[in-house]
């Protein structure tokens, strides 16, 4: 049955006129997540403000602690015209990264709309999303918009941090929310990437995420005999956990191309004439060639662990008795066994190591209704542009909801300017998003969502 509503140009123009300052407001919420429960703040005064625009709008909303005081979650949901098709689930996350407003051209929590960007702590990461998400939600409510399948509209907590007291701890705990639910979209897709090609022109890839490396932050520790700090220790414990990090902080862990990194070097080939040779000894050469985003690309080539944390000792001539070391550490689809292999052998039999979180990866396939759905909309709108799949060196919930098997991507739409480096925003000092291309990813979501 076909989607009603969907030549509507007044319906069109409602969600477009709304989203900036939508998003504008959502940053004005600094819901910075630390990463502590005690000073985590914000979420619950911005889910309860999501809440009531989604009622304003004539929804029934839910909303839902997720297992400790003012972690906030909202859960709408749309009828569509099939109830017997699987629902698209929609999901973004209300905190964010704390910031320093001192390091910032404005300050992060402003929400300051000027020079063509809204800006602020969230901007791209992800209340640009939540806010395209928000405006097409309330446009399909307002004006009778029957989407073809059920959509379930979900604003989140802790993301940032893992989604422990966010989304991992809804599908344990609350898996109804996630009833008839067969696919999802998420963040860190979707946007654009302009690629020079080999006449002169250009060609624009939005990068559809259909990969994540898993997570996993681990703590290494070493014992040895205390003692004083004047004597010879042949049995040192920070000496024993330095070499440890060392090594593993400076390890070339193998390359391996994944199915989704392997589509998307041969698409930029394809377009630009750059050779990706698995064999070569300077793939990453070739690939900085690509600029800014090479970043985020050459990081999904091979596990990475990156040593963040040290603490060791109480006093300046005590050899303490024990040292830790936090490492951050970022694992390739089908890697983990072997990954664990690697590191044991790196740091040796005199460390321990455990999880402190420990994430699986994710991959599914570029291809089905909801890729074609996903073109469709970015063509429409675009017709230049071409989709293409790739891995997130990161994470997102989408790792929560692989696990209710839900099928996962990242499409949150923005036509970007080439010169802009996104890439860098992501956590970053002047986090901001283009005013158009808010404008144009709201357009493409509604098309897509209509089409889903």
């Amino acid at each position: 049955m076909a989607a009603t509503g969907e030549n509507s140009g007044s319906a069109r123009s409602r969600a477009v006129a709304e989203v900036v300052e939508l998003v504008s407001t959502l940053i004005r919420f600094d819901t910075s997540n630390t990463g502590d429960l005690a000073t985590t703040k914000g979420e619950r005064e911005c889910a309860e403000w999501v809440a009531r625009q989604l009622e304003d709008a004539g929804y029934t909303t839910e909303y839902v602690e997720s297992g400790a005081p003012g972690r906030g979650n909202v859960f709408a949901r749309l009828p569509g015209a099939d109830p017997s098709r699987g629902a698209l689930l929609l999901h973004g996350h209300l905190d964010v990264v704390p910031a320093q407003a001192a390091d910032w051209s404005v300050h992060p929590f402003s929400g300051a709309v000027q020079d063509g960007y809204v800006w602020g702590r969230g901007a791209i990461d992800m209340k640009d999303m939540v806010g395209m998400m928000l405006a097409v939600a309330r446009q399909f409510k307002i004006e009778g918009t029957v989407p073809p399948r059920d959509l379930v509209f979900a604003f989140l907590a802790d993301e940032e941090n893992g989604g422990k007291w966010g989304s991992h701890w809804l599908v344990e705990h609350r898996p109804d929310l996630f009833e008839g639910v067969t696919e999802a979209v998420g963040e860190v897709g979707g946007f654009s990437l302009t690629v020079p090609r080999p006449d002169g022109g250009e060609r624009r890839f939005y990068l559809v995420e259909t990969a994540e490396k898993g997570l996993g932050w681990m703590r290494l520790r070493a014992k040895a005999r205390a003692g004083h700090g004047s004597f010879l220790h042949e049995d040192n414990a920070v000496t024993i956990l330095a070499a440890a990090v060392a090594r593993l902080g400076t390890h070339t862990f193998p390359l391996v191309l994944s199915d989704s990194v392997a589509e998307f070097l041969a698409a930029v080939s394809e377009e630009s004439g750059l050779e990706f040779d698995p064999g070569s000894p300077d793939i990453e050469g070739t690939l900085a060639k690509m600029g800014s985003i090479s970043r985020i690309i050459g990081a999904t080539l091979r596990d990475t662990a990156n040593p963040t944390m040290l603490n060791a000792g109480y006093k300046a001539n005590v050899i303490p008795q024990t040292a830790e070391a936090v490492v951050d550490c970022r694992v390739v689809p089908g890697r983990q066994a072997a990954f664990e292999r690697e590191v044991d052998e790196l740091i040796g039999p005199d460390v321990e190591r455990e999880w402190i979180t420990k994430l699986d990866s994710y991959e599914t396939t570029f291809d089905g209704h909801l890729v074609d759905a996903m073109n469709d909309a970015i063509l429409a709108h675009d017709p230049q542009g071409r989709t293409v799949p790739y891995m997130l060196s990161g994470g997102t919930d989408a790792k929560a909801f692989a696990h209710l098997g839900i099928r996962c991507f990242g499409f949150a739409p923005l036509r970007l300017p080439p010169e802009l480096d996104f890439a860098a925003l992501f956590h970053g000092v002047d986090e901001r998003v283009p005013v158009d291309a808010l404008e144009f990813g709201t357009e493409v979501l509604e098309h897509f969502l209509l089409h889903s």
